[in-house]
């Protein structure tokens, strides 16, 4: 055993980690902004892994949402159905009645809202998040879901239940999330009591979990238990969870393939910086490492001295890479959590254990294959190879380069990564890599916006103006049940057009009718939306074919058409009320609403279906709240209702994205950075006895910072030929695979976001994360006085 054993060794490690500060600092940085990444993109892959199931599970979700009549089923005839045979769990009967909440300027009027009267968040089942705020406790206060609210209705702000001038307010205190979406905001029970009337009386809410609830089937026995159970009529409507998840599942699937990207790009990217950096380290010292065997350290110790070198400021950057992540990650997975609609979402814990195992892994083995190397050397060896780089490599990359019609000092630079072609490789694939993510966000983030753009016309209609027209069941509540009251009479479709016409302010309008029809080829109802007058303004974004222009047409989405097996020219039969009538599909159109199968046809091919809505345009200069105000004071007494339209959660959900998309490119763009950062240090440490000489022929500082520049453009032009081909070629494989996984195909304007300008500019892109990286140690070579360097090796 080596005398040089324990202590001296010891006194080794931490004289390589003290005397090679930059290196070290470069280091703990660059390995801590990696692992920072690999958490980051691993939390959010994980998050986006079923999230409904694991929030539903978690909140212990109801399997069934059930609505009764008070007045047919006793508070304990519903309590009684809880011990039904295979119900585990209940809860209730909560008070629930509707509302139609309009902000304090009145002019956001949201659809019927879903109240149940709740006094704690917490049950057996639907066990609610508090995302914000508080529960209610006193009246006047109310609990939004995280669905509902928005820029209109935030914390702390005040609503109204109606649009009448005498309607009770609540003030929001809290925003809740519900995995089974059970209801759309809550109040005290006494709250909800209070608010009832005539047109919205108060019916009881149970809320079932069953042993067996996996297929419709299952929900189909369960709902007909409950009805047996009770009185004739007392059952109002159910609701079921499979339904919520299939929705929830739909706007998860989307974000899954874009996490997928970044996640393998960061990790990737870490392995490369983690192991040039650490290999980079460990290969300078080999001249030190030849002192040591000269003055008697075995190759076992010398290897086990710099593995330590290195695991030391690589384990301290591990350590706070882990912390950064975390934060970086829970603000971004609260952002998520609006995105997949479900309970509040948290870093795995085993992603801050594997992350840092395995960044730990490829540090050990980054620093032991060129300790190993050293360690096999002979010492006169090891001395003379780490002197500086071997003769003659990148010799002719120098005469080359020469040749140029460029300063010296420039021409010296270029030819300069010749000379460590390994160390060159590493940089030029951190440089591409840092590229392909820029290209690829720059991308993703504007066919992100064309998406929010393309979203739901009828979203984007500054008016929106309810007829009470019959349309399918909403998205509110359990869906009715037979035997249940009439709907109020609806206006005169007809009067309401005409006041729209009459009132000041009006640019255009269209019509807007829901019905459930059949399809030939479908199985099961179809909802088609059909539309009556000039429609071009509600007009969907076409992925191929034209919009609707006259009878006897209809558009479909990519569902359709792939369920159908049918393509733009060919002609359906759809049947309404029992009047059947033959469309020919005229395009294929950019449908993002749900995943709702819908057709959209022209009105005048189904007459008996009556606008149940007219989506209006306001003159320049017109305000929409105003507008719909005065408007509403028109069509209110003749049925109607009208309010202006908020910003859609489709705008929250792009800006998650486009927020998630910003931070990550920005850490795996400073990853590529500090690679390049410790490439030109070590270059620069070893040719400063180089850069001596050149001081002292007469180089001036700002030609020394030149030649450092000039040694990593090469590479970073290059990268950027490769890198940006690639984030191109990487945007158009995700987005599509984006879209089938939303049940879509997207349309021109989504998949073709590059111009010309925009690719030149990102090619550069490159370039700057080339000259960034390389600009502190330029300024370190050029502030080196000239005696010094020719001292230093």
């Amino acid at each position: 055993m080596s005398r040089f054993a324990g202590g001296a060794l010891a006194r080794v490690v931490r004289s390589g980690v003290g005397r090679r500060r930059v290196q070290t600092v470069v280091i703990a940085v660059a390995v801590m902004m990696a692992v920072a990444s690999a958490v980051v993109a691993g939390s959010l892959m994980v998050a986006a892994d079923a999230p409904f199931d694991k929030a539903f599970a978690r909140q212990h979700g109801a399997h069934i949402t059930a609505e009764y009549d008070p007045a047919k089923a006793s508070t304990a005839q519903l309590e009684a159905t809880g011990r039904l045979d295979g119900v585990t769990a209940t809860a209730g009967p909560y008070p629930v009645t509707t509302i139609r909440a309009v902000d304090e300027g009145g002019g956001h009027l949201q659809p019927p809202l879903t109240l149940a009267g709740r006094s704690t968040p917490h049950a057996d089942v639907d066990d609610l998040d508090l995302s914000l705020g508080r529960w209610a406790t006193k009246p006047g206060e109310i609990v939004l879901t995280s669905q509902v609210a928005g820029p209109a209705f935030e914390l702390g702000t005040t609503l109204r239940t109606s649009d009448a001038a005498d309607a009770p307010t609540l003030t929001v205190v809290g925003i809740a999330v519900s995995a089974a979406r059970t209801a759309d905001a809550w109040a005290t029970p006494a709250q909800v009591t209070a608010l009832a009337s005539k047109e919205t009386p108060v019916t009881g809410q149970m809320l079932y979990r069953f042993d067996s609830a996996d297929t419709k089937g299952h929900i189909t026995a369960a709902r007909k238990k409950l009805t047996a159970a009770l009185p004739e009529g007392a059952l109002l409507g159910t609701r079921s969870y499979l339904d919520t998840k299939r929705a929830a599942d739909a706007g998860a699937a989307p974000t899954i393939p874009f996490l997928i990207a970044f996640g393998v790009l960061g990790i990737a990217m870490s392995l490369i910086i983690v192991g040039s950096v650490v290999s980079g380290a460990v290969g300078t010292s080999l001249r030190r490492i030849g002192i040591l065997k000269a003055i008697g350290f075995t190759p076992r110790e010398v290897v086990r001295a710099y593995v330590a070198q290195a695991l030391i400021p690589a384990g301290v950057g591990i350590a706070l890479g882990v912390v950064l992540g975390n934060l970086l990650a829970v603000p971004l997975l609260d952002g998520t959590e609006q995105v997949y609609g479900t309970a509040s979402l948290t870093v795995a814990w085993w992603v801050s254990v594997v992350v840092p195992a395995a960044a730990l892994l490829v540090v050990g083995i980054a620093a032991l294959i060129p300790a190993l190397r050293a360690g096999r050397l002979r010492t006169v060896e090891a001395i003379a190879i780490g002197r500086a780089p071997r003769t003659g490599r990148g010799q002719w990359a120098h005469r080359a380069a020469g040749r140029l019609p460029l300063p010296r000092a420039v021409t010296y630079g270029l030819a300069a990564p010749f000379a460590h072609p390994v160390r060159t490789a590493a940089m030029l694939l951190a440089v591409a890599f840092g590229t392909v993510a820029a290209t690829f966000a720059v991308g993703l983030t504007s066919s992100l916006n064309a998406v929010g753009e393309a979203q739901d016309p009828e979203n984007r209609a500054a008016v929106t103006v309810f007829t009470g027209a019959a349309g399918p069941p909403g998205a509110h509540g359990p869906a009715p049940a037979a035997g249940t009251a009439d709907p109020p009479a609806a206006a005169d479709p007809a009067r309401v057009r005409a006041a729209i016409e009459a009132q000041a302010g009006t640019a255009s309008y269209y019509g807007k009718s829901q019905t459930d029809v059949t399809v030939g080829g479908v199985s099961g109802i179809v909802r088609a939306s059909l539309y009556q007058g000039d429609s071009r303004s509600g007009a969907y974004e076409m992925i191929s074919g034209h919009w609707i222009t006259g009878r006897g047409q209809v558009v479909v989405p990519s569902g359709f058409l792939e369920k159908t097996g049918t393509e733009i020219g060919d002609t359906v039969r759809v049947t309404s009320q029992g009047q059947p009538r033959t469309l020919r599909i005229v395009g294929e159109a950019f449908d993002t609403s749900d995943d709702t199968l819908e057709i959209h046809a022209n009105r005048a091919d189904f007459p008996a279906a009556e606008p149940g809505v007219f989506l209006v345009e306001v003159k320049p200069g017109v305000s929409a709240t105003e507008y719909a105000r005065d408007l509403a004071a028109t069509v209110q007494p003749l049925g109607g209702d009208a309010g202006a339209n908020s910003p859609s959660q489709q705008d929250n959900m792009v800006l998650i994205l486009n927020a998630m998309a910003a931070l990550l490119t920005l850490m795996l763009v400073s990853v590529a950075g500090l690679g390049v950062l410790n490439s030109v240090v070590l270059d620069t440490r070893e040719r400063v006895h180089d850069l001596g000489v050149c001081k002292a022929l007469g180089m001036s500082p700002r030609q020394t910072v030149g030649l450092v520049l000039a040694s990593v453009a090469g590479i970073g032009v290059l990268g950027g030929l490769l890198g940006v081909p690639a984030g191109f070629a990487l945007h158009a494989y995700v987005l599509p695979v984006m879209g089938h996984a939303a049940g879509t195909d997207l349309p021109p304007s989504v998949l073709d976001v590059y111009d010309t300008p925009r690719l030149v500019l990102l090619g550069l892109a490159g370039v700057t994360i080339a000259l960034l990286g390389a600009l502190l140690p330029a300024g370190w070579a050029a502030r080196t006085r000239t005696a010094t360097a020719l001292r230093t090796e």
